[in-house]
């Protein structure tokens, strides 16, 4: 049986060895907080942000008002904060930060908090940045369909002898396990997916949110035995995620169809439409499945 002083105890080693910027906030004060959180504002183990306030933190008294404004009101309807404040270092210098924050115990929504912040100052310039927003999706961030087809454009009726192979995601009726939960929850869960997919392939690999909760990946020098394991190993991995959002849990599958370039596809939007019918046999199939695009225009199944 555990004591309240083992449970604090294995809280501060947590804390000193976690690589991420946590904090506990209780009444307008951080009651814990980890080294890379101090050293994310500048503060060394004789200035370190525990037991001040958390205002210090805040470039001015208005917005460190609209933050708390925003956790309480989200908070209250049962959902985490997930947003970007510009902040303040001890040196006076600024910077964006993407704070993640939710109740220690939703039972008590409005009582102690915990705060994970990351610096997304260069990120944010890019986002804003207008050839980023023309090229990017701006909830999931990844690249929209524009982007992607100019890219899956390069490589069709190329005479590169290069593979290359396209799959297309379709999640299975992610609109009835949304319905009733809001815009924002539904935003959130597809900005997560997006990250899950986007450890599952290469660095030279596109991913893109196509439209709704369809996307796709252009996996240049590919040829068709390994995309159809990159294509098992997304429907894997999505099968085993769970969207977490503040009160809100839910599990998800997809559909998947793999199509190599080949001459008979002269278009990108040739190429989509054979990625797109082989994820419709998949879904025809049940869903949680992968379905595989032919030269003969037929489907071969690939896992399940």
């Amino acid at each position: 049986m555990t004591t309240p002083t083992a449970d604090a105890a294995r809280l501060q080693a947590l804390l000193v060895r976690s690589p991420l910027a946590v904090a506990f906030v209780d009444e307008g004060k951080f009651t814990r907080v980890s080294e890379p959180f101090n050293q994310l504002f500048g503060h060394l183990e004789d200035t370190e942000l525990a037991d001040g306030a958390t205002r210090q933190v805040f470039v001015s008294d208005a917005a460190h008002a609209a933050c708390n404004e925003r956790l309480r009101a989200g908070f209250q309807a049962g959902q985490p904060v997930d947003e970007e404040f510009e902040l303040l270092r001890r040196d006076g210098s600024r910077f964006w930060g993407r704070l993640q924050a939710s109740p220690v115990d939703w039972q008590a929504a409005l009582g102690e908090a915990m705060w994970v912040l990351s610096d997304v100052t260069a990120a944010r310039a890019a986002r804003l940045a207008p050839t980023w927003t023309a090229k990017h999706d701006p909830v999931t961030e990844l690249a929209n369909r524009r982007e992607f087809e100019r890219r899956l454009g390069e490589h069709v009726g190329s005479r590169r002898n290069e593979p290359v192979s396209v799959l297309w995601l379709d999640l299975d009726r992610f609109g009835d396990i949304v319905s009733g939960m809001g815009g924002e929850t539904a935003d959130h869960f597809l900005y997560g997916i997006g990250q899950l997919l986007q450890t599952k392939v290469r660095a030279t690999d596109t991913v893109a949110r196509i439209e709704h909760d369809r996307f796709a990946v252009l996996l240049p020098d590919c040829d068709q035995h390994y995309a159809e394991i990159v294509a098992e190993k997304i429907r894997s991995a999505i099968a085993g995620y769970r969207l977490r959002w503040g009160l809100h849990r839910a599990r998800i599958k997809g559909s998947l169809g793999v199509v190599l370039l080949q001459p008979t596809l002269e278009t990108p939007d040739a190429v989509l439409a054979a990625a797109t019918l082989a994820c419709g046999e998949a879904k025809a199939a049940g869903g949680d499945c992968v379905r595989l695009f032919v030269s003969s225009g037929a489907f071969e199944a690939v896992g399940s």
